[in-house]
């Protein structure tokens, strides 16, 4: 087994990675936190597959086990199912405040579970087992919780670190293809931003990764793992301006999720596909960035099962969603820009008709 440390000083807590972990998620809990209790938030389809050999781990450790279901969609990242976790927690509870909210899932019950944690009693245990690829490699790490409004993805929320990650790899051989294709998609963000090493690496082994190879699986969880939590050491907050280059393909991406109402018409991944490209396409116009790498992008993300086009979403909407987006500072998109694999940058002023123009190429 794996780990890595995401080093907050007090906050701090260890990655957990590795295949078949789940069964000793009760000693890692142990390990981490002295409740006596786990209040354990996930989805029918996860909880079917993988509650018996978790309750099982964790009554061994001497924990009481409670499982609660949520939609397994982004609709469940609502006010409404925020209300209903915290009321089914403060049962279970009595009140007390000593119970670890363990979120067992992809991002969307990360994010609910984590914010109900944040917020009950100001503030609880929490820890994360996801079971997404796009959990393990980003969503599960860095104490980002949040619920979406119709305005946009994310807007409540707060900062909330984990008490430790519990990364089984075998979990991912049970996605939908979909979901895998999903999560590769952030894959492909971190070898933008940060890791040209990386790229080429998806370059050569997309079949494999594809195909589930569970040591294709590993690195690139280890990888993203390992990057994001440098990231977090640095910019816990993200109130330093570091943090921010994560949201690069975000903020087109989140506005497109905003816009179909967080329908499974298209996905966090898929959305942030397109964001990504729409943000390489603005730094060629920019003559930040060369066409060559732009298509290398294009083919990755073809390659994987992304989409390359925009289809039945008008621009203007698109762009409208986006001004609401968080990562807006004083009405003005931040935006992060490629200047080559392994490089971006942040931008504040982008013009409006460089967006639209970084769109329409899209269609």
């Amino acid at each position: 087994m794996k780990k890595i440390k995401v080093d907050l000083g007090p906050r701090s807590y260890l990655i957990n990675i590795g295949s078949g972990i789940l069964k000793n998620a009760g000693d890692i809990i142990r390990g981490v936190n002295d409740s006596g209790s786990c209040f354990i938030v996930t989805n029918k389809r996860v909880r079917l597959l993988y509650s018996q050999t978790l309750r099982i781990s964790l009554e061994r450790a001497g924990l009481r086990v409670m499982f609660f279901d949520v939609a397994d969609s982004e609709s469940a990242k609502s006010y409404l199912s925020w209300l209903k976790v915290v009321k089914a927690l403060a049962g279970f509870d009595k009140g007390k405040g000593s119970c670890l909210v363990v979120s067992l899932g992809g991002g969307v019950v990360g994010d609910l579970s984590g914010f109900a944690a944040s917020t009950y009693r100001r503030g609880i245990g929490f820890l994360q087992i996801p079971t997404t690829l796009l959990s393990q490699v980003d969503a599960a790490i860095g104490g980002k919780t949040a619920i979406d409004t119709d305005f946009a993805k994310n807007l409540i929320g707060a900062f909330h670190q984990p008490a430790a990650v519990i990364s089984d790899i075998s979990v991912l051989k049970s996605l939908p293809a979909r979901q895998t294709i999903n999560g590769l998609s952030e894959v492909i963000k971190y070898a933008v931003i940060f890791d040209p090493h990386l790229f080429r690496y998806l370059e050569k082994n997309i079949k494999d990764i594809l195909n589930l190879g569970t040591a294709n699986l590993e690195y690139i969880v280890t990888r993203c793992s390992r990057l994001k939590a440098g990231v977090v050491c640095v910019d816990e907050y993200e109130n330093k301006g570091y943090r921010s280059v994560l949201n690069f393909g975000h903020t087109i991406g989140h506005a497109i999720e905003t816009v179909t109402g967080y329908s499974n018409s298209i996905n966090h991944g898929e959305a942030v596909a397109i964001g990504m490209l729409a943000a390489f396409s603005a730094s060629v116009l920019l003559g930040m960035a060369d066409r060559s790498s732009y298509e290398r992008l294009r083919n990755i993300i073809a390659s994987a099962g992304l989409p390359v086009k925009i289809d039945g979403i008008r621009s203007s909407n698109i762009l409208s969603a986006a001004l609401y987006d968080k990562k807006t500072i004083n009405g003005k998109r931040r935006w992060i820009l490629p200047v080559a694999i392994g490089h971006v940058v942040v931008c504040h002023d982008l013009p409006d008709y460089i967006i639209r123009q970084s769109l329409l190429n899209l269609y």
